[in-house]
């Protein structure tokens, strides 16, 4: 599938990413990537849901950075200097940031010729399924279906900026697919999730693979095969279900 390296104007300046595109147009997807941040094996992922017919973003959440030193997820965690810096490069991400990026984003996709429909579907890994979710609601009304993959703390009743606070604000369809092994998104979670949807009367699936956090990411060291290949056909039935012209 062919890509377009693009620059989104935002609030904060150009944001960089590719634009994946169809053979013919489609509804439009946002990849947000884990807290490796957008790199190769995400810009794959993007050229994949292009192959299932979508025209998929891939953005450089981490632009505010300049020009950062990649990271390295299968050794990034062990280090502490590295860990540090990768917690510290989370960090910018504050839910003003956030929200302000994704209007820009999808205001971008909006004016693309290519683009298909007026909602748009959201998938998210690990730091990127949580803001999935939060972006599912700061814009609801252009979101149809949106995905999170072992996300981290979609439901931390401590922290004020958990995107289940959000939960009633939210008018697309909800897959969470949790991990089996993930300390970041423990049963307790995952029941206030699955709670305050079902309150808000959202529209949604929690599902649990057996396999470890990072499952659907190819350069993860817990990178699952079969869990990964669940993931995208989990992703092309609710995308087939949900978006569309």
């Amino acid at each position: 599938m062919p890509r377009r390296d693009v620059q989104i104007p935002t609030p904060d300046g150009q944001c960089p990413a590719t634009l994946h595109l169809p053979d013919q147009p489609g509804p439009a997807v946002i990849l947000y990537p884990d807290a490796g941040g957008a790199r190769e094996v995400m810009r794959e992922m993007g050229d994949r849901l292009a192959a299932l017919g979508y025209v998929a973003l891939v953005p450089d959440v981490y632009y505010r950075e300049g020009t950062w030193k990649p990271f390295d997820l299968a050794t990034a965690f062990g280090d502490p200097e590295e860990r540090g810096r990768l917690f510290a490069t989370m960090g910018t991400l504050t839910p003003d940031r956030i929200d302000a990026d994704a209007g820009a984003f999808l205001d971008f996709l909006a004016l693309q010729p290519e683009v298909t429909g007026h909602t748009v579907g959201l998938t998210g890994y690990c730091m990127g399924g949580r803001i999935s979710l939060r972006i599912a609601a700061t814009h609801a009304n252009r979101v149809g279906a949106v995905a999170s993959f072992h996300g981290g703390n979609l439901a931390n009743a401590d922290d004020p900026n958990s995107p289940h606070h959000l939960a009633d604000r939210i008018a697309g369809v909800v897959l969470v697919a949790a991990a089996e092994e993930d300390a970041s998104f423990p049963p307790e979670q995952e029941q206030l999730l699955a709670q305050v949807l079902s309150d808000a009367g959202v529209r949604h699936t929690i599902e649990t693979y057996p396999a470890k956090h990072g499952f659907a990411v190819a350069d993860n060291a817990t990178y699952d095969e079969a869990a990964a290949e669940r993931h995208w056909k989990a992703l092309e039935e609710l995308y087939g279900a949900h978006l569309g012209s």
